[in-house]
C-alpha cells in the first residue's frame, strides 16, 4: 500500500509540472548584498532618531544654506555577496500637498525603536531627476555636505524650498561577480519595520 501512495504522489507531481506553463523571474532568485546608512543625528539642526535614517535642515533659520547633513555609507552581504563599488546619485523632491511624515517623528508601538511610517517614499529606485553624486570604492565613507551644496548639485533654489520639501541619497550597489543592483523593495529597507537595509538616506525641510 504505501509503494502505491508513493507512485501516486509522484506521478501527480509529474502532473502539477506538466501543467506549468509559464517561468517568473522571482524563481530565479540570488542572493545579494544590501547598503547601509548611519546619520549623524548631532548634526540635523532639527531632533531626529537614529532608526529613522533622516535629518532634518530648519527652514526658518538665517544659516539654511551652511546648514550640514552627514552620513556613513557601508554595506552588508551577509557572508554570500561582496561589493565592488556603490553609485550614490541624489536628487531635490518637492513635498506633495499631503501625506507627508508627522513631526516630531512617532515610534511604533510596542518596542518605540523603529519610526511609525517611513520618512521618505518606496520602493526606492533612481530616477531621472537624480544625478550621480559619487561613486564609493572604500567604504565605511562620510559624506558632509551643507544645503548650498546639495541645492547648486540639483540646480535647487533655496529660496523657494518649502516645508518638507527634501534632499535624498539613492544607491546602486556593484557587486562583484558582475551584477548591478538597481532597485530595492519594501521588503528589503522599510524604517517602519527595521528591515535589512538602507536603500536610500535624506533631509527633509522642517521650521522649528
Amino acid at each position: 500500500m504505501k509503494k502505491i501512495l508513493i507512485y501516486l504522489s509522484f506521478f501527480g507531481l509529474l502532473a502539477l509540472d506538466a501543467c506549468k506553463t509559464e517561468t517568473y523571474e522571482w524563481e530565479n532568485w540570488a542572493y545579494t548584498a544590501v547598503p547601509l546608512v548611519a546619520v549623524n543625528t548631532a548634526k540635523s539642526a532639527l531632533p531626529t532618531v537614529v532608526t529613522a535614517n533622516t535629518s532634518f535642515f530648519d527652514l526658518g533659520a538665517a544659516n539654511l544654506a551652511s546648514q550640514e547633513f552627514e552620513y556613513s555609507l557601508n554595506w552588508e552581504g551577509f557572508g554570500k555577496a561582496e561589493v565592488n563599488s556603490i553609485e550614490v546619485y541624489l536628487g531635490f523632491v518637492k513635498a506633495p500637498a499631503t501625506g507627508n511624515p508627522s513631526y516630531p517623528i512617532i515610534l511604533s508601538n510596542p518596542g518605540g525603536l523603529y519610526p511609525s511610517v517611513t520618512q521618505f517614499p518606496l520602493p526606492s529606485r533612481v530616477v531621472a531627476t537624480d544625478k550621480l553624486y559619487e561613486t564609493v570604492t572604500q567604504f565605511p565613507k562620510t559624506f558632509t555636505v551643507t544645503a548650498a551644496q546639495m541645492a547648486a548639485f540639483t540646480g535647487t533654489d533655496l529660496t523657494k524650498v518649502v516645508q518638507n520639501d527634501y534632499f535624498v541619497f539613492k544607491f546602486i550597489l556593484n557587486l562583484k561577480d558582475g551584477r548591478r543592483i538597481e532597485g530595492f523593495q519594501e521588503n528589503v529597507c522599510d524604517e517602519a519595520r527595521g528591515e535589512v537595509g538602507d536603500c536610500r538616506v535624506g533631509v527633509r525641510f522642517r521650521k522649528k
